[in-house]
């Protein structure tokens, strides 16, 4: 028992239904542009799933890659709005690869282009600068590990005023393995599947996320991510879990508080926990 309240504690959970547990392939796709099959044989797809933006058409030799196809082009914010993909995926943790270069010769100097870039609504790239960053006609690729909770992967270029606008040429998002996971069965003494349904909250002093999921037999799988700042959680963490029946009764809860700043985080795996419900 200690050992899965630990894993609670330590893992932050999304709770869903066993059937929302599938496997994501690969996404590639190549921003403003047309399919395209890379130097180690990866298939890019034509640019699909973005919300407005004007495309780039831009082109030049690209030092420090083997693919310059990938960094020529793209898709920009147009001057009033930003510049949105949506990607249907399962839940689970990603890392994202964002491609791009400066082509544009008036944009030479630092600060020519500056933009922020947005995952899941949390900034991770601030005022990013290409040029600032490697230069000229130079490829740049740079990551960032997201957790998807919500069934889709969300990418924003943000243009900041003063600045040329921002401009991302291909997306790459990779399933980061298959994420850990903690199985709840709730049973009567008697040994009948509870029905109701797990709710979970987690929150520190800038942000709260929630949820729900119905009871499948009794039971309700949760995909365990192990670094919460890919969730925007930073700092002290409270931890709630409650399972209530179909008339709002709470039929059992747990609470805790987490500083994940010195926990490993590595050791995190599947594990399960049965807990006997009496019955109202």
């Amino acid at each position: 028992m200690s050992k899965v309240l630990a894993l609670i504690s330590f893992g932050l959970l999304l709770c869903m239904p066993a059937k929302a547990q599938t496997t994501q392939q690969p996404i590639r796709l190549k921003c403003g542009g047309s399919a395209y099959t890379d130097s180690k044989g990866q298939a890019w797809a034509t640019d699909y799933d973005f919300s407005g933006g004007l495309v780039s058409k831009t082109t030049g030799s690209v030092a420090g890659t083997s693919d310059p196809a990938l960094f020529q082009g793209g898709r920009m914010p147009d001057d009033t709005n930003p510049l949105v993909y949506t990607f249907p995926v399962a839940n689970g943790s990603y890392h994202v690869n964002f491609y791009f270069a400066e082509l544009n010769t008036s944009d030479d100097f630092a600060g020519g282009r500056e933009f922020n870039v947005k995952t899941q609504g949390n900034t991770i790239f601030q005022n990013l600068d290409i040029f600032g960053t490697v230069g000229a006609s130079t490829a740049l690729i740079k990551g960032a590990d997201i957790a998807v909770t919500n069934g889709h992967v969300a990418i924003e270029l943000d243009n900041i005023p003063g600045h040329d606008r921002g401009k991302v040429t291909a997306l790459e998002i990779l399933p980061n393995g298959a994420s850990p996971q903690l199985t709840l069965t709730f049973v009567h003494p008697d040994g009948t599947p509870v029905v109701g349904t797990l709710n979970y909250t987690m929150a520190t002093s800038q942000v709260k996320l929630g949820g729900n999921t119905p009871l499948t037999n009794g039971q309700a799988t949760c995909v365990l991510f192990a670094a919460p700042q890919i969730m925007g959680l930073v700092g002290q963490i409270q931890l709630n879990l409650s399972l209530t029946d179909n008339t709002g009764h709470t039929l059992w809860q747990i609470g805790m508080t987490m500083d994940p700043t010195s926990v490993n985080f590595g050791s995190v795996q599947s594990s399960s926990l049965n807990v006997v419900v009496q019955k109202l």
